[in-house]
């Protein structure tokens, strides 16, 4: 019999703000629980950090340049439609006999998620409670008013129950949480469940020696002279709203393990890319390719396989696809860009190892900025086309404070890592390896020295 699947993605969920992670002290029992019961792939990383594109390789297993999608369609630039002409691999779940229902955060299409393969949509203002509280701190978050039964996440959740109480054996259910996207807003206790916690580590970065753009998203949210314990608020409340949807996701599990359906149900936990949350002076994810916002958490679940933590590259998004496809017997098909990450859960040879995560970014609400990234988990190299580059020894550097991209003694790496990134981007069919200039520029490290 075919496994079910529950397909759990957050938004914005930072690796290092789960507690299995040992990064910051954020409590989440029933993630760790899913973490130490599976297979957790600690080098997972997004495609690309912003919600549209990573949501669309979700759907379609390629990049999403590869499906003209550089940005988000709803932030002034325009962007390619992404019509139901795209593969989605829901629609062989369905063609497959699968129940297939999607609730929560869409951000894919101006279609909704039946022009896509599933059955059912629980839309975003469905599981609003009316609160006629007027938030007053925006993007820096407040503590909401609603019991947290009549919560977005614990609404959510019910949701999610009711589909699987429909449906029974054979489903499908991608459950979105709109959260702990900023603004956070918490109920209690949840809100106030974090008092004394560790700030983060990079907070003071001074941002020398760094691209032009890093100072700028300062700038561009008014954060320059933003006091201390603004952000460290705003932290407070991103933690509560992590272990608020960790408490919705609990009631999830607690209901398969009832109804018994835990035995033949996959578990699949993950986000579409991280937050900087106030971390340098940083909101959201914008022109920045720090681990904050371009690794993910990624947990798959699945009932007599191994349960271990994997360190090889892996790519959230594209690797879902055909990982899924193969858990559940369904064929292929061509063109997909991810790799199927059965073998790490049957303890069986992978059938290929990414050298690499490639990450790439191509602005928007601040205006266009072309950014590509490679990291193997030690060295971090990121290609800013029309700023500074990057360089980052992450086994030493950690939190990505001293770029060393401009020292000389690094020139040898630089190149070979310039070259490097240009194979993985011509392997990936990246347009900016369609530009003889741009190829010329990074391939022989034709880049301006700056001076300080």
């Amino acid at each position: 019999m075919r496994p079910n699947i529950l397909f759990i993605c957050v938004d914005q969920q930072r690796r290092d703000c789960l507690g299995y992670t040992n990064g910051y002290p954020v409590k989440t029992p029933n993630i760790d629980r899913l973490a130490a019961g599976g297979v957790d792939f600690e080098q997972s990383y997004t495609p690309n950090p912003i919600c549209v594109p990573a949501r669309r390789s979700m759907i379609c297993g390629r990049r999403p340049e590869q499906v003209g999608t550089l940005y988000n369609y709803d932030q002034g630039i325009p962007s390619a439609p992404f019509s139901p002409d795209n593969y989605s691999w829901s629609r062989d779940f369905q063609a497959a006999g699968y129940k297939c229902g999607y609730i929560g955060a869409w951000h894919v299409s101006q279609l909704p998620p039946t022009e896509f393969g599933y059955d059912d949509y629980v839309s975003v203002p469905q599981l609003h409670f009316p609160d006629k509280t007027v938030y007053k701190n925006g993007f820096f978050g407040d503590v909401c008013c609603l019991p947290v039964g009549q919560s977005e996440t614990h609404r959510t959740a019910d949701a999610a129950i009711e589909l699987m109480k429909k449906y029974g054996d054979g489903f499908q259910i991608r459950v979105n949480f709109s959260g702990p996207h900023l603004p956070c807003r918490p109920s209690e206790p949840f809100a106030s469940m974090y008092k004394d916690v560790p700030f983060w580590r990079a907070f003071g970065d001074d941002l020398k020696n760094k691209p032009y753009m890093q100072r700028q998203m300062i700038l561009n949210w008014n954060n320059e002279k933003t006091d201390e314990e603004v952000f460290r608020r705003t932290q407070r409340l991103y933690f509560g709203m992590i272990s608020q949807i960790d408490d919705a996701i609990g009631k999830m599990l607690s209901y398969l393990d009832d109804t018994g359906l835990s035995d033949n149900t996959v578990v699949i936990y993950t986000s579409d890319h991280g937050d900087m949350c106030g971390e340098r002076r940083m909101l959201d994810k914008h022109y920045i390719m720090y681990d904050s916002v371009v690794r993910t958490p990624f947990i798959i679940k699945m009932p007599g396989a191994s349960h271990k933590t994997v360190s090889d590259i892996v790519i959230n998004a594209l690797d879902i696809v055909p990982t899924l496809l193969d858990i559940c017997g369904l064929e292929k098909p061509d063109g997909l860009q991810g790799v199927s990450l059965l073998p790490y859960l049957l303890d069986e040879k992978p059938e290929k190892v990414r050298k690499y995560a490639l990450v790439t970014y191509n602005g928007q609400q601040f205006g266009l900025y072309t950014q590509r990234m490679i990291t193997n988990g030690h060295i971090k190299y990121v290609w800013n086309c029309s700023d500074m580059d990057e360089l980052y020894f992450l086994d030493s550097d950690p939190d990505e404070l001293v770029n060393r991209a401009n020292d000389e003694e690094q020139e040898e790496l630089l190149l070979k890592l310039r070259r490097d990134l240009s194979a993985e981007l011509k392997e990936a069919d990246d347009y900016t390896m369609r530009s003889p200039w741009l190829y010329d520029t990074l391939y022989n490290g034709r880049k301006a020295k700056y001076e300080f």
